[in-house]
């Protein structure tokens, strides 16, 4: 019996010592979860809780940031709404519109007012926007539109600016060709009238290099005003003012683009001078000093166009139509004109009543006269042109522009002659030279070409 028992009593304290395991381990374990004790429950809970205050503190600042952003946009918004109410302002007293400055100076008025709100509400704390985004966005299209408005007030204000100047260059340019004709008017009557008391003191005699040189001044002015405008219809045509200076001067360095003009006055003056020491340019032989000073006389205050037209065939009628044919290329005139008609009547005897021919007849009559007054006197004159490359020399020459001598050290020499020379009897006259500058000596005749 005991020995069957033992076995027994073995096995039962095996199953308690089982099921005490298993009640012990259910302590801690319910279906697979494990159960936390009180105080690791306390620390969840307060972990929790920050990360929750935490979120909550992010949002807040997130917020705020927003409503910030918000704000500024808002008081850059009203900024911009001031100035283009205060631009509209300005727009509205020029010109003066009084409707208009009191709605735009009410409009200032409440921009201002908007600005000070947001001012007071800023110190006070009360800039809470809800949504704040949508704010934002709100206060950036505003900001848009009233820097659109100012910028078309802008653009107003300068399209009116350049129509008021417009209106002034238009205004300067009529006042500017009504001084223009006033002054061809006076011109015009002062040829007519014979006004030039200058002509009117010189008289016949032997010699007098006084009226010689103030006749001489007198029609290099008409020379100079024909250059200027034939100068300004090449201009009118297109032609490349470089290249016919450079034809007619070549290989010149000029120191000033303007110089460029001295060359086509070279050419003007060597024509219309030409055949200067021959009688009456060589349209009639005449001794008789008395016979020329008479032509002095009846041209001195005469009415070119007038006398043109009773006498075609006069001299001074045969010395105009010779110059002009000589002088004005049928290139030239068609460029001018667009035709040759001027040509045309010159050839069969007539004149023209154009500008340009009338500018060309005033300095044809002009040096006509000087012709005239120098075969008048008893001394004997002459001219003379000095040769390229001739050493200058102030006895025989003056220079047309003083740009030259700005450079020291350098040898003077002549570029071309603009203006001829003259001997009257023993007396000199000085040509007027163009003048250029060189390092080296030039071997080239220094002669002087009379």
């Amino acid at each position: 019996m005991d020995s069957v028992k033992q076995p027994k009593s073995k096995l039962a304290k095996t199953f308690h010592k089982v099921i005490h395991l298993r009640k012990a381990s259910k302590s801690f374990t319910t279906n697979g979860f494990c159960l936390l004790t009180t105080q690791d429950k306390i620390r969840c809970c307060e972990s929790k809780r920050f990360e929750e205050q935490e979120l909550k503190e992010e949002a807040l600042d997130t917020k705020n940031k927003a409503i910030l952003e918000a704000f500024v946009a808002q008081l850059f918004a009203t900024i911009s709404c001031v100035k283009a109410a205060y631009a509209e302002l300005q727009m509205a007293q020029s010109p003066y519109n009084s409707e208009a400055i009191q709605a735009a100076d009410q409009a200032v008025v409440d921009e201002l007012k908007s600005l000070s709100e947001l001012k007071h509400r800023f110190f006070k704390k009360q800039i809470d926007y809800s949504p704040p985004h949508v704010t934002l966005m709100l206060a950036e299209i505003q900001e848009q539109q009233s820097l659109m408005k100012t910028y078309e007030i802008t653009m107003k204000k300068m399209q009116g600016e350049i129509e008021s100047k417009e209106s002034q260059i238009f205004a300067l340019h009529d006042e500017l060709n009504e001084a223009k004709q006033g002054n061809k008017s006076v011109e015009m009557k002062l040829n007519a009238s014979g006004s030039f008391s200058i002509l009117d003191n010189v008289k016949f005699s032997d010699f007098n290099i006084k009226d010689f040189i103030m006749v001489l001044q007198y029609a290099l002015r008409s020379i100079r005003n024909f250059v200027k405008l034939m100068i300004k219809d090449m201009e009118s045509a297109n032609w490349d003012i470089e290249a016919a200076a450079n034809s007619i001067q070549p290989d010149v360095i000029f120191f000033k683009k303007s110089h460029k003009g001295f060359a086509f006055e070279s050419f003007i003056c060597r024509e219309i001078f030409s055949r200067f020491n021959e009688s009456f340019f060589g349209l009639q032989n005449q001794e008789q000093r008395t016979l020329f000073f008479d032509e002095f006389k009846k041209l001195k205050s005469v009415n070119i166009s007038h006398f043109l037209k009773q006498n075609p065939n006069s001299l001074f009628g045969k010395f105009l139509k010779s110059k002009y044919l000589n002088m004005v290329h049928p290139k030239m005139e068609f460029s001018f004109a667009g035709n040759l008609n001027q040509r045309k009547l010159v050839n069969s005897g007539e004149f023209p009543e154009t500008e340009f021919f009338k500018a060309f007849a005033e300095m044809g009559r002009r040096v006509f006269l000087l012709h005239c007054l120098a075969f008048s006197f008893q001394q004997e004159v002459s001219i003379f042109q000095v040769k390229k490359n001739c050493r200058f020399s102030e006895l025989y020459m003056e220079t047309i522009t003083d740009e030259v001598f700005t450079a020291p050290d350098s040898d003077l020499r002549v570029a071309f002659t603009v203006v001829p020379g003259f001997k009257v009897g023993t007396l000199v006259v000085q040509s007027q030279v163009y003048l250029s500058t060189t390092k080296s000596p030039v071997k080239h005749s220094q002669q002087i070409m009379y």
